[in-house]
């Protein structure tokens, strides 16, 4: 967030801000104080929240800003990469639905499932609903997304989670498999995972980064299998970081994860099949959709059961049973 700060300057006031390793300055016509505090409040909204012909690269900045310091901060960066070169020099009036469907189509062929489409899309969504509400533009322009997508169906059985696991695979590559199974977590949260953040004497993890939490980050117990192998890289750490290699924090296992399941004989198996394995086999041995949630990290138990109640060993059992009408 830039710093802004006002000075006496030519007999008047000026408002200094440090911008691209500049130091810049703007002559404010108040005389005083008071009016030049008035002035540059005017000055600096002018400047964080841009009014009239705003782009939509402007828009985004101006609401990165304010969802700073928020999970949703990362994924405005992450999918700005792909909305901004696409929509950016565009006035939100100047969006069409041609634009929309020019976009969606670009990015299929670049190989980009609909569900990541949708997700990048309805980023901007967001973002220019949210200019709408804030008075920066007349009103938010309708964008056709692409479908959804369906929730993942793949998930190891125990039996593939044993053959996975049996494989010759680094000792880092086989402790982060482990990890995600056991806790549910993503795999950028197991990569992220530092000592100081699991208590071995009460058995638990935290795996979150802030006060605040991440998307999908819980703290979780430690169950007996993971307690092995948290045991043995405990002892062999050298440095902060669970998972290391060489005495450095890992950050990627994609190479040695793909080496693995190639070996394996497995298909279809990604880091995030291995979250959705921990959830899918909770909710089969009959854990509360509230508990499998809080679990995962989820935002609300309505996620959670929209993709996995459809698992549990009594769902919609007591609808069924109410439709038994006999035979005759």
């Amino acid at each position: 967030m830039q710093q802004f700060t006002i000075q006496r300057f030519r007999g008047g006031f000026a408002i200094v801000w440090q911008e691209d390793g500049k130091r810049r300055r703007y002559q404010l016509e108040a005389r005083t104080r008071k009016d030049a505090e008035a002035a540059a409040r005017d000055f600096i909204a002018g400047i964080q929240q841009p009014r009239g012909g705003v782009t939509v690269a402007e828009l985004w900045t101006a609401y990165s800003r304010e969802v700073a310091g928020r999970p949703v901060e990362q994924s405005m960066i992450h999918r700005g990469k792909s909305i901004i070169p696409w929509f950016g020099s565009f006035r939100p009036d100047q969006i069409t639905i041609d634009d929309c469907r020019a976009y969606i189509a670009d990015r299929r062929r670049a190989g980009r499932k609909d569900g990541t489409i949708w997700s990048q899309m309805n980023s901007l969504r967001t973002c220019l609903n949210w200019a709408a509400n804030s008075g920066l533009i007349d009103s938010a322009p309708r964008l056709e997304l692409p479908p959804k997508g369906v929730p993942k169906e793949r998930y190891l059985t125990k039996s593939e989670i044993r053959v996975l696991l049996s494989v010759d695979m680094s000792f880092h590559t086989r402790l982060a498999i482990i990890l995600m199974l056991t806790t549910g977590a993503r795999v950028s949260a197991a990569l992220e995972l530092t000592w100081n953040r699991v208590d071995l004497g009460r058995r638990q993890i935290n795996l979150r980064t802030s006060e605040t939490g991440r998307k999908g980050r819980a703290i979780v117990p430690v169950n007996d299998m993971l307690m092995n192998a948290l045991e043995e890289a405990r002892e062999a750490a050298l440095s902060d970081y669970v998972i290391e290699w060489a005495g450095k924090p890992v950050k990627s296992i994609k190479t040695g994860f793909r080496n693995a399941v190639r070996a394996s004989g497995l298909s279809g198996v990604t880091p995030h099949v291995l979250r959705h394995t921990a959830a899918v086999h909770m909710a089969e041995a009959g854990v509360s959709m509230a508990e499998i949630s809080q679990y995962l990290g989820h935002s609300s138990v309505q996620v959670t059961e929209s993709v996995y109640a459809r698992f549990s060993p009594g769902h919609l059992r007591k609808a069924a049973s109410a439709l038994e009408f006999g035979s005759g």
